[in-house]
């Protein structure tokens, strides 16, 4: 036990808080600039098991933030050459990658088999749905995101409120890191936050970051945050499903202009119109987008006007 020694002196740790991190099982979602840190901390903490869930590959233009990577794995699946690495990190400790993305569809079982879920993917689509199934069975979540000079890390389900109280409205518009860009240490920082709260909860550590978020602005050398602990759980949540979960008789409406709709049965319809949808009686409404940002305004837009169901899709390029 030498490797953990310096830390398992510590006396909110000790040997039986080691052992609790041995038996731990954490699904990791997203290898990416929040994913590697907080892979790499985890892994290098003891955590019996991981799960790592990506379907991205490795990128020349990710390796500014996500340092875990070489030149020579360019090409290669996140996931297994994340965990190839894990695996010379410590071995430990079992990293089992899954090659693919993270759906509606998955995520129920995925969560359900996990002690603590990360979510590193850092999109709406994926945050929401891992909330909803953190939600339902009963996981805690660490949710990350960072986007040029500032991010945020929180802990959130698992008996505290979900993501949807702490964020109820979205943004209009969502940037990238291709758009707004990034800094790689802004990521890594939140990312090596998000391995010390869930180190934090699978520790039973008090106070718990469960129901806490802690930001951090580089360019004005401050961190901040607050708790969130009564935060209300908002009334009718759009779900998001997957293309697999769409039903006879759905209306699939794909609010994207610049692309054909997704499927021969689906119609376009921009998200300014969406009050002018006169859905049939009795059908669900399903409305896609590439990100689930539009769905999602669009869905709180016709929810408002209209008392049928409705449910969101994502749409991977």
């Amino acid at each position: 036990m030498m490797r953990y020694a310096r830390q398992m002196v510590l006396p909110e740790l000790g040997e039986a808080g080691q052992q609790r991190l041995t038996d731990a099982h954490v699904l990791v979602v997203g290898a990416g600039g929040l994913g590697c840190p907080a892979l790499q901390y985890l892994t290098g903490a003891g955590v019996g098991r991981i799960t790592l869930i990506d379907g991205d590959r490795v990128e020349e233009t990710n390796l500014h933030r996500q340092p875990i990577f070489a030149m020579r794995q360019i090409g290669q699946p996140k996931a297994r050459a994340a965990s190839a690495q894990m695996a010379a990190l410590n071995p430990d400790v079992t990293v089992t990658p899954l090659t693919e993305w993270l759906t509606p569809a998955n995520a129920p079982a995925l969560v359900a088999r996990a002690d603590l879920v990360l979510d590193c993917a850092d999109t709406f689509a994926v945050s929401l749905t891992l909330s909803d199934a953190c939600m339902a069975a009963g996981r805690p979540l660490i949710a990350g995101s960072a986007l040029a000079l500032s991010g945020y890390a929180l802990g959130c389900c698992g008996g505290a409120p979900s993501l949807r109280a702490v964020f109820p409205d979205l943004p209009l518009r969502g940037a990238t890191c291709a758009t707004a860009g990034v800094m790689g240490p802004v990521v890594g920082m939140i990312g090596a936050l998000q391995a010390q709260m869930a180190l934090a909860v699978l520790l039973g550590h008090d106070p718990s970051p469960l129901g806490r978020l802690v930001s951090l602005d580089a360019a004005a050398w401050r961190m901040g945050g607050f708790r969130f602990d009564r935060a209300p759980e908002p009334e009718a949540p759009l779900p998001f499903i997957a293309e697999s979960q769409i039903a006879p008789g759905d209306l699939l409406v794909d609010l994207r202009a610049e692309s054909a709709p997704f499927r021969a049965d689906a119609r376009h319809l921009p998200p300014e119109r969406i009050a002018h949808l006169d859905p049939p009686e009795g059908a669900r409404v399903v409305l896609a987008c590439r990100t689930g940002l539009r769905a999602h305004n669009a869905g709180r837009d016709l929810q408002s006007i209209w008392p049928g169901r409705i449910a969101l899709l994502a749409l991977n390029d």
